[in-house]
């Protein structure tokens, strides 16, 4: 039996029946069968070169919420090339390099060619697609807009992620440092003081309070090691477990990040900047507003603003104006309420949204940039004093003899 040919993820980029500018991802056995394959979809192929591989691997078998913000963006840019839905799917699904990521669009495919329409078929994966998700999508089915909510579910998608990933940036630095130095003690503390204490114990002499204490600290390290790592293992992943399973803690600790100097800040406007982007989509999706706010509260990330927007929710329904709404929860600057409001009074009121989710956006990447600025002398600081205060306690004991000698 013949071995079939060998496929390649290839990357391309050209232009679509209207001239605009497109790009995807497509298997195929060579770069010339992809252009024949992109000719025969109304594409005109400018570039297509074979997609280099990763260095360190890739995450295959698991889904991220990337990987849903690159469909909706290839879905999006494919019916607006002209491609029938069903075959977008099928070009997509069999173009993807993560098994379990064509396994999800080829079954919403199979779904979409039974007769179902699109929400239903993402309705039946809701850990993938969320509520908001699959409500901009029924909005864009009824009113014959699909496209154009694509478009608009891949951009806030993609902005939603470049916030996430901004905020983890602003924590994995110090993370990774705190990390790092805890790896160097260790090290210190198993490998180094001890051939020091072997040394010293040959001086038959008192030794300074600081090495002593150093010394005492290395034998309990060394003696106590897989305890002390066992506890702070079983305190991190305890804890983590504590928050993942306990609503009461969730909230506790959603509430007391935003009261952390510099990090409470960030994570405040980040649930602004969530705020007003997702209820800009909702609402350009045609969206009533009542029905938007639960879709907008699960966005924002923090109890408080979920909380305040459900409150919100009830007050509009009883004919309370957004703005109005609020300036009550008292959770918005005034800036956002007085913009919120002009564009309650001109109707364009997710064209303002959209220019205060930008705004925030931009407040939250140039937040982190200072509060990294801010960290990297601190923790620099720390570093200098943990491991300089160990090297000074170790060579004291040299610099006494040689001022004695």
């Amino acid at each position: 039996m013949a071995k079939a040919p060998k496929k390649n993820m290839y990357v391309w980029e050209g232009t679509d029946r209207s001239g605009k500018r497109v790009k995807g991802e497509m298997s195929g056995q060579s770069d010339s069968l992809v252009k024949a394959v992109l000719r025969r979809q109304g594409i005109n192929p400018l570039k297509c070169k074979k997609k280099p591989k990763p260095l360190f691997g890739t995450s295959e078998g698991k889904i991220q919420p990337k990987d849903i913000t690159v469909f909706s963006r290839q879905l999006a840019t494919m019916m607006s090339s002209g491609v029938p839905l069903v075959q977008a799917f099928e070009i997509i699904g069999r173009g993807h390099e993560n098994p379990a990521m064509q396994s999800l669009i080829l079954g919403i495919k199979a779904d979409v060619e039974a007769g179902n329409n699109l929400t239903d078929a993402l309705n039946k994966r809701p850990l993938q697609f969320n509520a908001l998700y699959c409500n901009l999508v029924e909005a864009g089915e009824h009113a014959g807009i699909l496209e154009a909510i694509l478009h608009k579910i891949a951009v806030y998608m993609e902005k939603t992620e470049a916030l996430k990933s901004k905020i983890k940036s602003a924590l994995f630095y110090p993370t990774a440092v705190i990390v790092a130095a805890v790896i160097v003690v260790s090290i210190l503390m198993i490998f180094v003081i001890p051939q020091f204490s072997e040394l010293f114990s040959s001086f038959g002499a008192d030794l300074p309070a600081l090495t002593q204490f150093l010394i005492d600290s290395s034998n309990f390290f060394v003696a106590n090691w897989f305890y002390i790592f066992a506890v702070m293992g079983g305190t991190v992943f305890g804890a983590l477990e504590i928050k993942k399973r306990s609503i009461a803690v969730q909230q506790l600790l959603d509430r007391l990040s935003l009261k952390i100097p510099v990090i409470g800040e960030i994570l405040e406007k980040s649930a602004i900047a969530r705020f007003a982007r997702t209820l800009e989509t909702m609402f350009a999706a045609g969206t009533p507003l009542v029905e938007a706010m639960t879709s907008v509260a699960g966005a924002c990330g923090n109890i408080v603003f979920y909380d305040a927007t459900m409150k919100m929710k009830d007050e509009i329904s009883t004919g309370t104006q957004l703005q109005a709404s609020m300036r009550e929860s008292g959770l918005f600057p005034n800036m956002v309420v007085q913009m919120v409001a002009i564009g309650e009074e001109s109707g364009a009121i997710d064209t303002m949204l959209g220019k205060v989710a930008d705004w925030y956006e931009q407040e939250v990447d140039d937040a982190v940039e200072a509060l990294t600025s801010l960290l990297e002398p601190m923790i620099m600081a720390f570093l200098g004093v943990v491991i300089g205060g160990i090297v000074i306690g170790m060579y004291l004991p040299i610099f006494k003899m040689g001022s004695v000698v």
